[in-house]
């Protein structure tokens, strides 16, 4: 299920028209019929740019009713798709994630009827492969999710790939979010969700196309058999055919020529901004039946979760761990301690095994025995541990970056769990499932805007979930340039706080062979020998890192002057921010600061000629400043570069700003130094 965040009703930049209406549908594709002229289409006249196109979609989402069982909620899709480039072959391998229940033997989503072809144009001939059964396979992602994929044949360029299937689901109070933008162009889409009388669903729109669904109704009808025995004795039995006639509400949206969602740099998840609609359901009516509310608060959302033996349930499970966690905080003598020492022992002593979820898979108990579990497992038994330590702790629900932020209240919308803690009246959030994470410094796919605290008996309140500390890197270059225009020296390095956090599960991820490999390729092709590093694998501490350089290709020599960039092989470039316009806020992750001193020694026989003027540049409110010196000094140059980032999220109405901060940030560092050789 995806997760989107944005209900914003903001014009995209690219037009789109967006038409609705039900009683014509516009174009009717008939599965199979592939013309020629699509085949030999070489590109998408709308955007030529785009590796594939969707050519026609089509998605019915309407309830099924069978006597024994009742409502089930059934979606058919069938996709037309053509592929041009190479890029566009990833669009050949369709997945669909499907809901288990976590039980064995209970209610399941199911895939079914699957169609699908791949036609390609073969000595004049159109030729088409069809998807086989050894094409389909199903994989374990959860204890809760289990995903079919499938994979097109014989796909090259030019190729057009079509399929079509059913989903169905037990789980009627819940309509899976229908995405309508895809990461390439959309040529023609029609989306109709057909919902009976009885169940009351509100819509929700999302992301930054306007979409105008339009709405009619329809007259629907159950068959079913009603049984009953007559007789003095109740021996006789008859059956009866009956029909029950209702009202089907139905939503129709038709889009054509929608832009493919275009990837934008310092973006949380772009899934967050795909244009898409939701369904919240707001009660069910069967007929001679109360009504039951389904439309919920935030205080409601807690206290069932709360409730749940998989959550609330964990926090009272203590008895198999008080042994060690007398051990743990033996001899400590404030709440800040043990919380540090708990934390320490929590993150030391359990392994993730690398799967979300705010409900627990074994439990803390069987957790904590085989030392693996989910985060769930992990950090719910960091809050029990904490709670019976004395520390006054609660778990925090959290939606990662990459599922969006629950714009409304919903249980689905939260797909992780922190903790957290009070200390001398300021709150602490840990997670312990990453080995390199800090109290008060989580790992990053936990910043995501605002989380949910859940108190004793399912209270909540929310909490920011930005980043409390910043991404310190600090630089330091020494280098000699030669006659010949090569540049020697040494380079210190050191990392705090994020950039630390960052550096440990890059670099203690991988053989440091690999490591420098990619440090010389980033450096500009350097030569790097003597490296050395303290304090990577002291949590908290801040890593340092030193090593020699050697370069040659940073420095031009023409006639008898010298050209080169105060900064070396730290230049940036480019500025990342390119549109001229940005509809989605951009997200550092965190408030960042990037700090560089550069010592320059100049070759035998040259003098300074010119160099770039010191420039100090801010951005509006103190939320960033970027200051920039070159001096001479008896030794030679003397560089200071010092870039500040004070916030992690800025708004869209703020990108202009921010991308003439970087335009001139950019282009002063690309600013030449001139040595001149004295004659």
């Amino acid at each position: 299920m995806i997760k989107l965040i944005v209900t914003m009703k903001k014009m995209f930049y690219w037009a789109v028209l967006v038409m609705a209406f039900s009683s014509v549908l516009g174009q009717e594709v008939k599965f199979g019929r592939v013309s020629k002229e699509e085949l030999q289409q070489k590109q998408y006249p709308e955007d030529t740019t785009a590796s594939a196109t969707v050519l026609y979609r089509r998605v019915r989402v309407y309830f099924h009713y069978s006597q024994g069982q009742g409502f089930e909620l059934r979606t058919d899709i069938h996709e037309r798709v053509k592929i041009y480039k190479k890029e566009g072959f990833g669009h050949a391998t369709i997945n669909e994630r499907l809901y288990t229940g976590g039980k064995a033997g209970g209610d399941r989503e199911k895939f079914s009827g699957l169609k699908a072809f791949t036609y390609n144009i073969v000595n004049g001939k159109i030729e088409d492969s069809k998807v086989k059964g050894s094409d389909t396979y199903t994989k374990e992602v959860s204890k809760y999710h289990n995903e079919v994929s499938f994979t097109m044949p014989n796909v090259t360029e030019g190729s057009i790939i079509e399929y079509q299937y059913t989903l169905t689901s037990p789980y009627v109070t819940t309509i899976d979010e229908i995405s309508l933008q895809y990461d390439i162009p959309i040529q023609y889409q029609e989306i109709k969700v057909s919902i009976p009388e009885y169940f009351v669903f509100t819509p929700k729109m999302k992301g930054y196309l306007e979409v105008h669904p339009n709405q009619s109704t329809e007259q629907g009808q159950i068959n079913y058999t009603n049984k009953s025995r007559e007789g003095s004795h109740m021996v006789n039995t008859s059956y009866r055919q009956q029909s029950l006639t209702f009202t089907k509400n139905i939503s129709t949206v038709v889009m054509r020529k929608v832009p493919a969602l275009v990837e934008e740099p310092y973006v949380n998840s772009m899934e967050n901004y795909r244009t898409a609609i939701d369904y919240e359901l707001k009660y069910i009516n069967y007929p001679n039946e109360p009504m039951k509310p389904y439309a919920t608060t935030w205080e409601e959302v807690a206290r069932k979760i709360y409730d749940s033996d998989n959550f609330g349930r964990q926090l009272n499970q203590r008895r198999f761990f008080k042994e060690d966690l007398a051990t743990v905080i033996e001899g400590t003598t404030n709440d800040k301690e043990k919380l540090v020492r708990i934390f320490d022992h929590v993150r030391n002593h359990m392994n993730w095994n690398s799967y979300f979820g705010k409900y627990t898979d074994l439990g803390i108990k069987k957790a904590y025995a085989e030392k693996m579990g989910n985060v769930a497992d992990i950090n719910l038994l960091l809050v029990a541990m904490l709670k019976e330590s004395g520390v006054k702790a609660n778990p925090v629900l959290v939606s990662t970056r990459d599922n969006g932020v629950p714009m409304f209240p919903t249980r689905e919308g939260f797909n992780y769990v922190v903790a957290s803690a009070n200390i001398d009246g300021q709150t602490v959030l840990m997670d312990a499932t990453n080995k390199f994470a800090q109290p008060n410094l989580l790992p990053t796919r936990a910043l995501n805007w605002m989380g949910l605290v859940i108190g004793e008996n399912g209270m909540s309140s929310s909490i920011d979930m930005n980043a409390r500390e910043k991404a310190f890197n600090s630089e330091q270059i020494m280098v000699n340039i030669t006659g010949e225009g090569s540049v020697e020296g040494r380079i210190r390095n050191m990392y705090s706080g994020y950039a630390a956090y960052r550096f440990r599960n890059k670099y203690l991820g991988q053989e440091e062979e690999t490591y420098l490999e990619d440090l010389e390729y980033k450096k500009g092709g350097a030569q790097i020998d003597g490296y050395t590093i303290k304090n990577h694998e002291i949590i908290g501490k801040d890593i340092q890192e030193s090593y020699e350089i050697v370069h040659d290709g940073v420095v031009d020599i023409v006639n008898n002057r010298m050209y080169f960039s105060p900064m070396l092989f730290e230049t940036e470039d480019e500025n990342p921010f390119k549109l001229d316009e940005r509809v989605y806020p951009i997200d550092f992750v965190t408030p960042w600061e990037d700090k560089c001193i550069v010592m320059i020694k100049y070759p035998p026989g040259y003098i300074l000629e010119s160099k770039p003027e010191a420039m100090k540049l801010a951005l509006p409110n103190g939320y960033g400043l970027f200051t920039y010196m070159v001096q001479e000094t008896p030794a030679g140059l003397q560089i200071v570069k010092d870039v500040k980032i004070n916030r992690a999220i800025f708004p869209a109405n703020e990108y202009q700003s921010l991308k003439e901060f970087f335009k001139q940030m950019v282009n002063k560092l690309n600013e030449k130094v001139v040595l001149i050789k004295k004659v």
